[in-house]
């Protein structure tokens, strides 16, 4: 049981720094680009735009605030119990480190939506007129592609079936 306390507490540890990077630099992008021109990075290629989001990914959805908490708790429910079924072994770190990811996107991307209506978005890719995006939607893009990487390529499929709701004989 120690073992399973003290990944779970590496877990809350990470959230927490990555929930504060993200929160950080929606506040800096709120300080230093809202009402304001966008600050050009790289000319014609990348600039911090400010933007506010109030659907999901690409603008879909907009003002469908409690889909997003629903999609939020169910992501929060999903992790939790591939925590408490995951084996504490170094094999299934890049399975958590996932998890991590899109567990802080989610509830990162949640606290803008609980405490201001809308996410704060300011990463834009004009080269190629992408999205205006924010750190917390490069946690769940990056750890979801290498999630699907993961099983793709590295677990197995016996190494999968500790999350099985069959239990240990499994039918």
């Amino acid at each position: 049981m120690n073992q399973k306390i003290k990944q779970f507490s590496g877990f809350l540890a990470g959230l927490a720094v990555l929930l504060v990077l993200d929160q950080w630099t929606k506040n800096l992008a709120v300080a230093h680009l809202k009402d304001k021109n966008p600050y050009v990075v790289w000319d014609g290629v990348f600039q911090l735009l400010y933007s506010e989001n109030r659907g999901a990914a690409f603008g879909i959805l907009q003002g469908k605030q409690g889909f997003f908490f629903i999609i939020g708790a169910i992501v929060i429910i999903a992790v939790t119990y591939l925590l408490i079924r995951m084996p504490y072994s170094s094999k299934y770190i890049p399975l958590g480190l996932c998890a991590l990811g899109i567990t802080a996107g989610a509830v990162g991307n949640m606290i803008d939506r609980l405490s201001q209506g809308y996410v704060v978005d300011f990463l834009y890719f004009s080269l190629i007129d992408f999205p205006i995006f924010n750190v917390a939607d490069c946690y769940v893009t990056v750890a979801t592609g290498v999630l699907a990487g993961l099983i793709l390529f590295y677990y197995k499929d016996q190494d999968l079936e500790v999350f099985s709701f069959k239990g240990k004989g499994g039918t």
